[in-house]
Parts: structure tokens; sequence; C-alpha cells
């Protein structure tokens, strides 16, 4: 899908804060509430918007000790690469998976209260994962940039 200008500016806009009106978005873009609506729901329609989602303070709700895991697999089987993707998806501790390139397969972004509630994921439910060959954790120490939005 081609974006014009007043897509992006109304997808910035969104990204800053989804819970605004049409009627506010409308009068920052200089146009009518229809049109501002009619855009999202195509952009909707389109997939370019694939969610909303409230953004949670990890510090209010005794998740702020981030951990930034790096996992090796054990082989680099299609099985292996399924299972361990499908299992990692249930770990609700876990906030994102990517898989990459270089010394390790995957990278997880892990959110728990501190070590010690670290130290029972890793026990308890990561390392109980089979297709796992080796891990090494890095622990944040403070988050100088963090960011949902996407520059367009």
């Amino acid at each position: 899908m081609d974006l014009d200008s007043i897509d992006k500016k109304l997808l910035t806009l969104l990204q800053e804060d989804s819970k605004k009106t049409t009627k506010q978005y409308a009068l920052a873009l200089n146009l009518s509430t229809t049109a501002v609506y009619e855009r999202i729901k195509k952009l909707e329609r389109e997939a370019v918007i694939t969610k909303y989602v409230a953004l949670v303070d990890t510090k209010k709700i005794n998740r702020s000790f981030t951990v930034l895991c790096h996992v090796k697999l054990s082989q680099h089987t299609k099985d292996n690469i399924l299972r361990f993707e499908r299992q990692v998806q249930e770990l609700e501790e876990v906030s994102e998976c990517n898989h990459v390139s270089g010394d390790y397969d995957y990278i997880l972004t892990i959110h728990v209260s501190d070590m010690v509630a670290y130290r029972e994921f890793m026990i308890n439910k990561l390392t109980v994962i089979d297709q796992i060959g080796s891990t090494q954790s890095s622990f944040v120490i403070n988050p100088v940039k963090k960011s949902t939005a996407i520059f367009i």
C-alpha cells in the first residue's frame, strides 16, 4: 500500500496516542472527521495498523528487571526451530523473541521482578525446552531509549 503524507502524519499521531477521538486527529490534520475515519479504516483493512494496545509501566507491575537472553539451538532443524518457537510463545515472561543471525539463533526480551525471579524462570521454564543448546543473559541497567513507534 502506498502511503501519502497525510497517512504518514495520521500514523504518527496514532502511534503517539491512539486514544484520541477521530475529531482530534481531523483537527490536527485539517481534514473532516469522516475523511480521517475512512483513512483509519483503510489502514486497518490493509493491515498497516495491526493492533491497538496499552503500554504498561513495568515498575508499577513489578516487572522492571529486564533481561536480554541470547539462545543457541542444539540443532538447526526445521522441527527444532518450529518446536522452540511454539514453546517460547507460551512463556508469559517473554515479551519478544527474535530469530537473528550471528553467534546466537534467538534473542529473547524477558521481564521479571528481580534476579531471583529470573533464576526461577531459567530453571523451571527456559532450560526445560529441549531444543536449547546454550544461553547467555544480559541484564538491562538503564533503558536509554524505549519506543514502540516506527518512523514513517
